[in-house]
């Protein structure tokens, strides 16, 4: 295979994630003044010898873009003669926005940026697309690689097909503390007593872990997952999600006849700084939950998608996807409001988000992922045949808007798709899992 690795870097002010709306707000940011954990990562790369391609995204508070590019890409230029590595920042994303104009195909400006988890994710799909990527590896700036066959074990079984004949195309591993524990340590307290999140989520990992090296995941890990081109082809991130990105995307490939996979040999050290403010993270997590459930509900009424009901995904994230989730949601935060008096007003506020903001959030926005999803096929085709993009992504020359050539032939676009969704089974060919729900035996090849 040849797969890339895409590594998403924030850069901010300080190391509050605050930004200017629910989904601008990340758990982990940069301080522009600080180096941060990109050379750490990148060191551990390094010291592995890993020689796949390495593309930084460069996600930075609004005013503060050439600042933050300059950074990253000072940070980027220490590694050069050891690794294959290559910065994006807004001004590529900028001009591969005015060759998509040229090809009347500007409506992707919000599905894909470096403004929103999902739509940070859906650069780095495209551009695994722009360079004829066979997967796109995920990682964190915030991770240390620790073995130096990482990209293999990444790469295992994916495009091979299961005895059963079903398609290992998305996949997740997992993360560990420098320890090596991999358990959730969220504590069993009385004001989560409605959210035993930490608890279902141990619950699932133990299961996860003591089975067969590759088995069907209920979790995604966005930090360390595997992302086949026949699943990028065919299924998008959702842009409006304000975080939780990965599981949504676990859900989305669900519903369009897809599945996920999951490793216990391919894992990666989490070590992140401190988190500022718990409570502003809940609150992203309450539109989250609610957001998925309503897009779950919505998705009901669509006929060419596949239902997902929450037991499905016992015993984690099944119980956060059921129709209790909104008044769960409200307790949960006003408990910890009492219980943790230093972040009293942030859960009070997210209370109040639960009861009001959230529900009109994934009202509006909901339906908006699935219209996206429609053309997302003939994007993703659009990027990799088209060779200015293709130059503009990789580096093959330095373009400005007015070398931009002009838009494909009618014979091309057709070429590229008809830009309608993958429905059913046929996303990704019989999806339906084995009885053991286990790929043992991997045989075969899809296309690579």
């Amino acid at each position: 295979m040849n797969p890339i690795i895409v590594i998403p870097v924030y850069i901010g002010s300080s190391r509050k994630g605050e930004g200017r709306d629910v989904v601008t707000t990340y758990d982990h940011v940069t301080p522009l003044g600080n180096q941060g954990e990109l050379p750490r990562c990148l060191m551990s790369l390094r010291d592995n010898n890993i020689s796949a391609p390495i593309y930084i995204l460069v996600v930075s508070e609004p005013g503060i873009e050439q600042l933050a590019a300059v950074k990253v890409r000072d940070i980027a230029d220490n590694f050069i003669d050891t690794l294959d590595v290559r910065v994006i920042d807004q001004a590529v994303l900028d001009l591969v926005y005015a060759r998509m104009d040229l090809l009347g195909l500007g409506g992707i400006r919000d599905g894909v940026a470096l403004k929103s988890y999902g739509s940070i994710r859906n650069f780095g799909l495209i551009i695994a697309a722009a360079h004829g990527a066979s997967a796109c590896i995920f990682i964190d700036d915030d991770e240390i690689v620790d073995t130096p066959d990482f990209v293999e074990r990444a790469t295992y079984g994916m495009g091979k097909l299961t005895r059963t004949g079903i398609p290992i195309l998305i996949k997740s591993g997992f993360h560990t503390d420098r320890q090596g524990n991999w358990l959730s340590k969220q504590k069993s307290s009385w004001y989560n007593r409605f959210w035993p999140q930490g608890e279902l989520f141990n619950k699932w990992m133990k299961q996860a872990m003591g089975g067969a090296r590759l088995s069907r995941s209920n979790n995604l890990y966005g930090g360390l997952c595997v992302i086949h081109r026949e699943a990028f082809r065919r299924v998008c991130f959702d842009p409006w999600i304000p975080r939780g990105e990965d599981l949504d995307y676990l859900l989305n490939a669900s519903m369009y006849g897809g599945g996920v996979w999951f490793d216990n040999q391919l894992s990666i050290v989490h070590a992140p700084p401190k988190t500022p403010d718990e409570s502003q993270r809940f609150r992203q997590d309450i539109y989250r939950w609610i957001y998925e459930h309503s897009k779950l509900e919505y998705a009901k009424s669509q006929i060419d998608l596949l239902p997902i009901q929450s037991r499905m995904l016992d015993p984690y994230p099944g119980p956060f996807l059921e129709h209790s989730i909104n008044r769960r949601v409200f307790i949960t935060a006003l408990l910890r409001a009492l219980g943790r008096g230093n972040h009293r007003k942030g859960y009070v506020r997210a209370a109040l988000a639960a009861r009001r903001e959230a529900k009109a959030y994934a009202e509006v926005f909901c339906p908006r992922y699935y219209e996206f999803q429609i053309g997302w096929p003939q994007v993703v085709a659009t990027f990799e045949m088209d060779r200015s993009i293709c130059n503009i992504i990789t580096g093959g020359r330095c373009l400005d808007k007015s070398e931009l050539v002009q838009p494909v032939t009618g014979e091309e676009t057709a070429a590229a798709g008809d830009g309608t969704a993958v429905s059913g089974a046929s996303a990704a060919g019989d999806v339906a899992p084995p009885s053991d729900g286990t790929a043992d035996d991997i045989v075969g090849d899809i296309d690579d």
